[in-house]
């Protein structure tokens, strides 16, 4: 497996993989709009034998009252249904949180499953005084400082792109 860059042309397989990852088009959406609507994204892909079977993608999210922090939300992350549980998402994610640090970016947030993002060092957003624009269960939102201390008196909410309102 390799994990690259997305080029002009992956377009389609991304699209493929988050529409059988999540059951829905709406995702898929989100990601061209995000593609098309706002800089700087990272948007990564994993490889295998020359398909695209796994895809995360970061945009940049804002803080009520602190416009000048740098932090990223994960939006979103999917791998081909045959691919999920060997590696693929932990890879990705590493590769994710490693562009956003040498983009300078001081933290990610995520909106996603309690059990899972933790194990790479994400914890409830409340612990960094952070709430998400959208009513979500405190459990779903998530922060991680990629530089200690980063997230120190940020207190506010935390507003997505546009992109997001049409989920």
């Amino acid at each position: 497996m390799r994990i690259r860059k997305e080029k002009l042309d992956d377009t389609e397989g991304i699209r493929r993989v988050n529409e059988l990852a999540f059951g829905t088009l709406a995702e898929a959406a989100l990601v061209d709009a995000l593609r098309d609507r706002t800089q700087p994204t990272i948007p990564l892909v994993a490889e295998e034998e020359g398909e695209i079977v796994g895809h995360i993608m970061f945009s940049p999210v804002v803080v009520t009252g602190h416009p000048n922090l740098k932090i990223m939300g994960l939006t979103p992350m999917a791998v081909l249904p045959i691919h999920q549980r060997n590696g693929v998402g932990t890879t990705l994610m590493h590769a994710g949180l490693e562009e956003c640090e040498k983009l300078k970016f001081g933290a990610v947030v995520v909106l996603g499953h309690p059990g899972y993002y933790p194990r790479f060092g994400f914890v409830p957003s409340s612990h960094f005084n952070l709430s998400c624009e959208y009513e979500v269960p405190e459990d779903v939102f998530m922060a991680k400082e990629l530089r200690a201390g980063y997230l120190l008196g940020a207190a506010g909410i935390i507003t997505y792109h546009a992109a997001f309102g049409n989920l």
